[in-house]
């Protein structure tokens, strides 16, 4: 079984987490040639495109401004900082949840494409929706979609041809998801609590089940769909209604 999580916006510069081995992202040289057309946009022109603060403009500036200096970078898995990984808990890894999750785990990037756990990133930001000279003036969603969809299917279907998809829903756009479906068996858990007799979806709730659903598969070494069933964080656990073996439900009844 693999496993697909979401990059996130906050990133990290240094952790006390120390790897027992790092590589190469499969897309350095894309990363590369985006970052060197990003590094000449002013500040202004990053707070329109990400929709972000002044503050976060200037910070994303910087970052690219220095994305080509030595011993910058760190592992993916340890650069995220975002809820989900906060609940990956990548601190309480042994040596060998390092090595398993590096050939199970893939994360979305818009400037990487796809990472490895343990591939050496620099901080950036980023958003799909983006067009560069370097992508062929192409959405970056479009750019990546095929060359993401070929990696995707090819190291899956390598495992057992299992994908438990952990990923938002926007990151779907970085996949032809028609050959996905057709060519994997996608596992897509849904987390909610239960309000007035619905099931109610609370993102934050979701982000940190997702992280956690990603912890125990990667720890317990989980192949089977069917034990994911045992999951349980935080009063979340599964249940079998509203969903079927495909889409598992975990709630706060």
């Amino acid at each position: 079984m693999q496993i697909l999580l979401s990059c996130a916006k906050t990133m990290r510069d240094a952790s006390t987490v120390k790897p027992p081995f790092t590589t190469l992202p499969r897309f350095k040289d894309e990363a590369g040639q985006f970052a060197l057309e990003l590094r000449q946009w002013t500040t202004d022109k990053f707070k329109d495109a990400l929709q972000c603060s002044p503050s976060i403009a200037s910070e994303t500036k910087l970052r690219y401004l220095r994305f080509f200096d030595e011993g910058q970078e760190l592992p993916a898995v340890l650069s995220y900082f975002g809820q989900v990984f906060k609940y990956l808990k990548v601190r309480n890894w042994k040596t060998g949840d390092f090595y398993y999750a590096q050939s199970h785990l893939w994360i979305t990037s818009f400037l990487y494409g796809l990472l490895r756990p343990m591939d050496r990133i620099h901080s950036y930001r980023l958003e799909g929706n983006i067009s560069l000279e370097a992508s062929g003036e192409k959405a970056l969603f479009y750019f990546w979609r095929s060359r993401l969809t070929d990696l995707l299917l090819e190291s899956v279907k390598a495992d057992d041809g299992i994908l438990l998809y952990l990923a938002s829903e926007e990151m779907k756009l970085l996949f032809d998801r028609k050959r996905i479906r057709s060519e994997l068996h996608v596992i897509q858990p849904h987390f909610f609590i239960m309000k007035d007799g619905r099931p109610k979806t609370i993102v934050i709730y979701t982000k940190t089940c997702r992280g956690a659903m990603a912890h125990y598969g990667i720890c317990n070494r989980i192949r089977d769909p069917e034990d994911l069933k045992a999951f349980e964080h935080e009063g979340f656990t599964y249940t079998d209604q509203y969903g079927d073996n495909d889409h598992p439900n975990f709630c706060i009844l």
